[in-house]
C-alpha cells in the first residue's frame, strides 16, 4: 500500500517513474504544454504503473505518445469504454498498452495507465495540452504547471471514481525539469515566478521572443506560476486560424476559427461611483485541510487565519445598509445569522466577535449543502446578492457543485478563492464562471487580502446587461459563435470569443466583431476590425480550444438531463474523436502491436504518487497530517488509505491551541490593527489605542486637534493621511475603507479642512495633499 505520508521508499516499492520534462510554448495568451513522462520498470517482473495526475481544468489534450526505445505509439481517442476494453485485452496479451482518462468527477485530474512494461524496459509517455492563460490583478498573464494534488473529499455515497485513487506523498522522488518559449505581437516586459528560473533570454532586439528556464533542484512541494508581463497587455486582439484540408467538409476541423479576445473599458464616468447596495455572502471552508500553512517560508500563516484577516478587512469595508452573512462549513454547516442582516455597527461587532472564534475543525469537505440553503433563502429586492467562497479546493463531487450554481446563475454572482497549493482548478473556475463571477487563486506568498479585495471591487461595479455580439464579414461568409453567451463583463478583464467561419473570400478582406451592452443604463459599444487571413504556424491550438469548450457545454447539457442525452453524448464523442481532444466520454489509446510476451502471474501494480501539500508543520503528529486531508488510516504502522468515504476527522487536542488568532497577532500588522478600530460607519474614536498605530500618545493627538473639530473627524482624517502616507503600496486592500473614510468626513461639513489636513501631515510626518484624499 502506498504511504501518503512520505515513507514511500520504506516501504520497499520502487516508483517506475523518474522524471518528468515539460515543454511550454506561449504564443500570446496562448500556451501549448509538451510533458514527457518517463518511467523504467527497475523489478523482475512485468509491471503495471498508474498515476493519477492534475492538470488545468479548462485544458484541451490534444496528444498522448509512448515511445520505446526507437519505436514511437501515437495514441488516437476512442470512446472510453472502447478504449479501456482494449487497453485491457491488450495488457492480458502481453502487449504494451497506454491509457489516458480524463475523471468524470472533475475536469482537472486524469489517469495515465501505462501497462506491461518488462522488466528493465523504458517508455517515455507525451502529454500535450493547450490552456489560455488567465489575467492577473497586474495585468500579467498567469500560466500554472499543476505539481500538487490533494486527495478530494468525496461525500459517503458518492461514486468518487479516479479522484479516490489519488495516491499522494509529501516528497516524490520523481525530478521535473521545465523550458518555456514566449512570443507575443508585443514586447515582453518581464517573467516572474514563485519558483526560481534562469535569467530570461531575448531571443531578437524588440524583444518580442524569449525563453527562460527553470532552474535546477525544484522540490516539487508547490505547484509551478510564471507571470508574464507584456507590453499593451490589454488591446483586444484576433487570430484566425485555417482549417484542416483533409477534413471532413462542413466539420469544425475543416472550416477556419477566429478567436477575439476583448477587454472592455468602461466610461470613466460610469466607474467613479460604486455600489452601496447589495446582499454578500461569504462562504468560508472550516475542513481541517485549511490548518495547512499558505507556504513554508518564514512567517507563513495557517490558511484559516489568513481567511480570518480577509474577513475583518471585507467586513470592514462593507458599504452602510447593505446585507451580509458569513458561513462555515466543513463535515456540516453553520451561519453567523439565521439569515442575512442589515450592516450596520451592532451587526458587524457581532460578526467580528464570530470571526474571532473561527476555528479549521469541521472536518470534511462537503460544500454543497451550504451552498443549497444559500440559495433557498430569498433574495432581497434591489441588493444583488453577491457570494464569496473561500476554500481549498479539495472536493470530489465537482460537477454537482457547478450544476448546483449554474442553477442559480440568474440570482447572483459567484466569486471564489482557491487557497493553497493543490486547490482544484475544475472546482474554483467553474464555480466563477457558472456563476457569473471571478476566479482567484492564493498560493505560495501570495497575501490573500489584495485579490480579495479587487474582486470585491468586481462585485461592487455596476452590473453589465443586455449584453449583444454582432459579426460584420464580406459576402459569401457566415460566421457561427461557438464558445458560450457572454454573462458578465469586468473592467479590464479579458472576455474571449470563438467562431467558425464558412465560405470563401479573399485573403485581404477584413471582417469586424461589435460587443454591445448596457452599463448603469447607458449603451456601450466595443468594435475590432481583424483580417480574415489565417495565421501561421498555430498548430489547430485554436481548433482544439474551440472544441475543449464545445464538450463542455455539452457537458453542461448533459448533467442537465432531457430526451436528447444519448444525442449529446454521441455529439461530444464525435467532437472529441474529430478534434483529438479528451472528453469524459472518450480517452487516449496507444498499443505496441509489435510487442507481445508471454506473462507469467499477475501483473505487479504500482501507484506512482503526486505531491501533496503538507499540513500545519513538522511539530504535527504524522497521524494529524494523513486525516486532514480527507483520508482515514487504513492497515497498520503510518500508512494511509486514499479511500475518499466516509471519512473521519479526529482533531488532537493541542490543534486548536494551534489555530488561536490571538489579539497580539493582529497586532503584529499595524495595518490590519488600524482597519479594526473603524466604524461601520467609516470613522474612528481618537483614542490611546489608535494614537499607538501612529506611533504616538492619546495626548500627542489631542493636543493638535483644531478646536473647532471634533475628535472623531481629526481620528478619521489622521488614520487617512497614515494609509495615504505610510500604506500607499497596500492601497488595494484598504481602498474601500478609505472611501467609507472620505465619505463620512464629507458628511460631517468639516470646517477649515485643508487646514487640518496640514496639521495632521506635521504631526505624522507626511506630505499627503487634500485632494489625494478624497474628501
Amino acid at each position: 500500500m502506498m504511504n501518503c505520508c512520505g515513507l514511500v521508499t520504506k516501504e520497499k516499492q520502487p516508483v517506475p517513474l523518474k522524471s518528468i520534462r515539460v515543454e511550454v510554448q506561449v504564443k500570446s495568451h496562448v500556451a501549448t504544454v509538451t510533458s514527457t513522462l518517463q518511467y523504467v520498470n527497475e523489478e523482475e517482473r512485468h509491471l503495471e504503473a498508474l498515476f493519477v495526475f492534475p492538470l488545468p481544468a479548462d485544458a484541451a489534450v490534444c496528444h498522448f505518445s509512448a515511445k520505446i526505445g526507437d519505436q514511437e505509439i501515437v495514441a488516437e481517442v476512442q470512446e472510453r469504454q472502447t478504449a479501456r476494453d482494449q487497453y485491457d485485452d491488450a495488457v492480458s496479451s502481453g502487449q504494451q498498452a497506454f491509457l489516458l482518462e480524463e475523471s468524470e468527477e472533475s475536469s482537472d485530474v486524469f489517469r495515465l495507465s501505462v501497462g506491461c512494461l518488462s522488466p528493465g524496459q523504458n517508455a517515455d509517455i507525451t502529454i500535450t495540452y493547450i490552456t489560455e492563460l488567465s489575467v492577473q490583478a497586474d495585468h500579467s498573464l498567469r500560466f500554472c504547471l499543476p505539481a500538487v494534488l490533494n486527495p478530494r473529499y468525496t461525500p459517503a455515497g458518492s461514486d468518487a471514481g479516479i479522484v479516490s485513487e489519488i495516491s499522494s506523498c509529501v516528497s516524490v522522488p520523481y525530478t521535473l525539469t521545465l523550458s518555456v518559449h514566449v512570443s507575443s505581437p508585443n514586447p515582453i516586459s518581464k517573467l516572474e515566478s514563485n519558483c526560481t528560473l534562469d535569467p530570461l533570454v531575448f531571443l531578437n532586439s524588440d524583444h518580442t521572443q524569449a525563453t527562460v528556464n527553470l532552474s535546477s533542484g525544484h522540490k516539487f512541494d508547490k505547484d509551478v506560476e510564471l507571470f508574464l508581463y507584456y507590453q499593451n497587455t490589454h488591446q483586444p486582439t484576433a487570430i484566425v486560424e485555417a482549417g484542416v484540408t483533409t477534413a471532413k467538409p462542413g466539420s469544425l476541423m475543416s472550416d477556419p476559427v477566429v478567436m477575439i479576445s476583448l477587454y472592455p473599458e468602461f466610461p470613466e464616468e460610469v466607474m467613479s461611483s460604486l455600489a452601496t447596495q447589495g446582499e454578500f455572502i461569504f462562504v468560508i471552508d472550516r475542513s481541517g485541510s485549511m490548518g495547512c500553512m499558505m507556504h513554508h517560508g518564514e512567517r507563513a500563516q495557517m490558511r484559516i487565519e489568513s481567511a480570518k484577516e480577509t474577513l475583518l478587512l471585507l467586513l470592514k469595508s462593507l458599504p452602510m445598509g447593505c446585507y451580509f452573512n458569513i458561513y462555515g462549513f466543513g463535515s456540516h454547516f453553520e451561519s453567523f445569522f439565521p439569515q442575512s442582516v442589515v450592516y450596520n455597527q451592532d451587526t458587524m461587532d457581532q460578526a467580528l466577535k464570530k470571526v474571532n472564534e473561527i476555528r479549521a475543525n469541521m472536518g470534511g469537505t462537503k460544500i454543497l449543502q451550504p451552498l443549497e440553503h444559500i440559495y433557498s433563502q430569498p433574495c432581497y429586492p434591489e441588493h444583488p446578492r453577491q457570494l464569496f467562497v473561500f476554500t481549498d479546493g479539495e472536493v470530489g463531487n465537482t460537477k454537482e457543485v457547478l450544476d448546483l450554481v449554474r442553477l442559480h446563475a440568474k440570482s447572483h454572482r459567484c466569486f471564489s478563492f482557491g487557497i493553497g497549493e493543490g486547490a482544484s482548478t475544475a472546482l474554483i473556475t467553474g464555480m466563477a464562471r457558472e456563476g457569473s463571477g471571478h476566479a482567484q487563486f492564493i498560493t505560495g506568498t501570495d497575501r490573500m487580502q489584495p485579490k480579495v479585495m479587487e474582486s470585491l471591487r468586481f462585485a461592487l461595479q455596476p452590473a453589465v446587461n443586455k449584453i449583444s455580439v454582432q459579426w460584420k464579414v464580406p459576402d459569401g461568409i457566415t460566421v457561427d459563435t461557438l464558445s458560450p453567451p457572454i454573462n458578465v463583463l469586468f473592467q479590464g478583464q479579458r472576455s474571449l470569443i470563438y467562431a467558425q467561419l464558412k465560405g470563401q473570400s479573399s485573403e485581404s478582406s477584413e471582417g469586424s466583431v461589435i460587443v454591445q451592452y448596457n452599463l448603469k443604463d447607458q449603451p456601450v459599444t466595443n468594435q475590432l476590425h481583424f483580417c480574415l487571413k489565417p495565421t501561421e504556424d498555430t498548430g489547430l491550438s485554436i481548433h482544439r480550444l474551440v472544441a475543449r469548450s464545445l464538450i463542455r457545454c455539452l457537458e453542461q447539457d448533459e448533467r442537465t438531463g432531457g430526451v436528447d442525452v444519448e444525442d449529446i453524448r454521441r455529439r461530444m464523442v464525435e467532437i472529441s474523436v474529430e478534434a483529438g481532444v479528451s472528453s469524459v466520454h472518450t480517452a487516449f489509446i496507444a498499443i505496441n502491436k509489435h510487442n507481445r510476451e508471454a506473462v507469467k502471474g499477475p501483473l505487479i501494480q504500482r501507484r506512482v504518487p503526486t505531491q501533496r501539500w503538507q499540513m500545519a508543520g513538522a511539530g504535527l503528529p504524522s497521524f494529524f497530517m494523513c486525516r486532514s486531508t480527507g483520508m482515514y488510516m487504513s492497515g497498520t504502522g503510518s500508512s494511509c488509505s486514499s479511500r475518499m468515504h466516509n471519512t473521519y476527522f479526529e482533531e488532537p487536542a493541542c490543534y486548536s491551541d494551534l489555530l488561536q488568532w490571538e489579539e497580539s497577532d493582529l497586532h503584529d500588522d499595524p495595518l490590519l490593527q488600524l482597519i479594526s478600530f473603524q466604524k461601520a460607519s467609516g470613522c474612528w474614536e481618537l483614542n490611546a489605542a489608535l494614537a499607538r498605530v501612529f506611533g504616538k500618545t492619546e495626548d500627542e493627538l489631542t493636543n493638535q486637534k483644531p478646536a473647532q473639530v471634533d475628535g472623531s473627524v481629526w481620528a478619521t482624517l489622521l488614520s487617512l493621511i497614515w494609509l495615504y502616507g505610510y500604506k500607499i503600496q497596500q492601497q488595494i486592500e484598504w481602498q474601500f475603507v478609505a472611501m467609507k473614510a472620505a465619505s463620512w468626513i464629507g458628511s460631517q461639513n468639516v470646517v477649515s479642512l485643508s487646514q487640518c489636513v496640514c496639521d495632521g501631515n506635521h504631526l505624522l510626518g507626511c506630505q499627503v495633499k487634500e485632494e489625494t484624499l478624497g474628501i
